[in-house]
């Protein structure tokens, strides 16, 4: 396999820290590595691939001979640069929400539309990561009976809010052995005028409110999913939670099908399938956490039942590490079918 020179934009970041990772686990054929961050981040040295690789201020002209794109700083950092890394003639595969619902730039799911990449006119864009963890899982089961519509409660991790979102829950925690008040700077959203505790605490608000007063985070997951299947026609509501978890989201999952299929078969399909691992045993207390998912490149699925309040309903339970397999490793998946098709 030839060598692809790369770039990852946001580096520094806790999601660049993991696409080093991954691409050098996976051993992705990279010739030279461009780490590129914000101007107070250049000049750090990291280590990529065995060596010492000094980072760079991100610019339009950064992004010269390298062949692929990895953005992982945020939606208004794509907005600037990745038009000109397209221009320069890079792919760019981009963990923002900025290019997702833009059209004629694939939303890619390895394991559920691969075949989209090929359409791509120089930016492929990666979901949101509790999509792509719901996708994971529900696409074998849409495959074998044609899902209609699809409830979703998620518990998600604080690190989905960023590394400073991780550090105050520790905070909070530190303060409260010690009978601190809790300090709150955070969440739900950092811009907000009122923030709450995480410690203890349940946030039903992931992101700003939208349309409909359901959160921008909730509309993801259903304009999302609509697009990497290609059907708006699914009935999708969503109810996005932060819960005090370091890393890893879980969701609660309800689908109704078109067609007959019941729990047994949903355990085989989903087992058979690639990117997930099955946990279901309820006897013996089998079921994923976040905890047990963290690190791992695998959606895991347990809980798995039929809902016999509607025709073909099932409820599943589903785990996934968002940082990975919900950003970093989606991104390296579509990179490797890149290079394959070089």
């Amino acid at each position: 396999m030839n060598e692809v020179n790369i770039a990852i934009v946001g580096a520094t970041g806790a999601v660049g820290a993991e696409l080093i990772r991954i691409l050098e686990e996976r051993r992705f054929p990279a010739g030279e590595v461009r780490l590129l961050a914000s101007p107070r981040s250049a000049g750090k040295t990291l280590s990529a691939f065995g060596h010492d690789v000094t980072v760079q201020a991100l610019s339009d002209d950064a992004f010269g001979g390298v062949d692929i794109a990895f953005f992982s700083a945020g939606g208004s950092v794509s907005e600037r640069f990745a038009p000109a890394a397209a221009e320069a003639g890079a792919v760019v595969i981009d963990n923002s929400s900025a290019f997702r619902l833009q059209e004629g730039v694939p939303l890619v799911v390895p394991e559920v539309n691969p075949e989209v990449i090929a359409d791509h006119s120089g930016i492929i864009a990666n979901p949101n990561c509790s999509t792509t963890i719901m996708l994971v899982a529900l696409h074998p089961l849409h495959k074998a009976a044609g899902i209609k519509r699809i409830v979703v409660s998620t518990y998600q991790a604080v690190s989905g809010a960023g590394a400073a979102a991780m550090d105050e829950l520790i905070e909070q925690t530190r303060d409260f052995v010690a009978d601190r008040p809790l300090q709150a700077n955070l969440l739900p959203v950092a811009s907000g005028d009122v923030h709450y505790p995480m410690l203890f605490n349940v946030i039903p608000q992931v992101d700003g409110f939208d349309e409909g007063d359901y959160t921008k985070e909730e509309w993801k997951m259903v304009r999302e999913t609509h697009k990497v299947w290609g059907d708006d026609t699914i009935g999708i509501s969503a109810t996005t939670v932060r819960v005090p978890v370091l890393r890893s989201h879980a969701e609660s999952i309800n689908v109704e099908c078109e067609r007959p299929l019941d729990a047994d078969t949903a355990r085989r399909l989903l087992a058979e399938a690639p990117g997930i691992t099955v946990a279901d045993d309820p006897a013996a207390q089998q079921y994923p956490m976040p905890v047990g998912a963290t690190g791992l490149d695998d959606v895991f699925i347990g809980r798995i039942r039929d809902d016999d309040t509607v025709p073909h309903g099932l409820n599943m339970w589903v785990v996934g590490d968002q940082i990975r397999k919900g950003a970093a490793l989606n991104a390296v998946q579509i990179a490797e079918l890149l290079s394959e098709s070089r």
